[in-house]
């Protein structure tokens, strides 16, 4: 994606003509390096969400994985408590506790 400061757009925002500002008219140098700069810091913020949004995204699929590895060790824990009240069942002598 490219970036949306530059020479022509912001020509065309002061109401000039796409072109207009060039390198060799004296007048624009510092206006030119100003749009440089900016051009510069919005490719680096860019880069910079870009980072951000890998690293949450990382971060989400583990926190899935978590998620489901907890499921799983809870339905093991529940088939091993249903396994363990049956073996209790088989018992006359055991009061259940309630």
């Amino acid at each position: 994606m490219g970036s949306l400061i530059n020479k022509d757009s912001v020509a065309l925002e002061a109401g000039r003509k796409r072109g207009s500002i060039k390198k060799s008219r004296k007048n624009f140098v510092e206006l030119i390096e100003a749009i440089d700069l900016s051009a510069e810091e919005c490719v680096s913020q860019e880069v910079n969400l870009k980072t951000k949004l890998a690293n949450e995204k990382s971060q989400k699929a583990n926190y899935r994985e978590l998620y489901h590895q907890s499921l799983n060790r809870e339905l093991m824990l529940v088939e091993h408590l249903s396994e363990l009240e049956k073996k209790l069942k088989k018992y006359d002598n055991v009061v259940p506790i309630s």
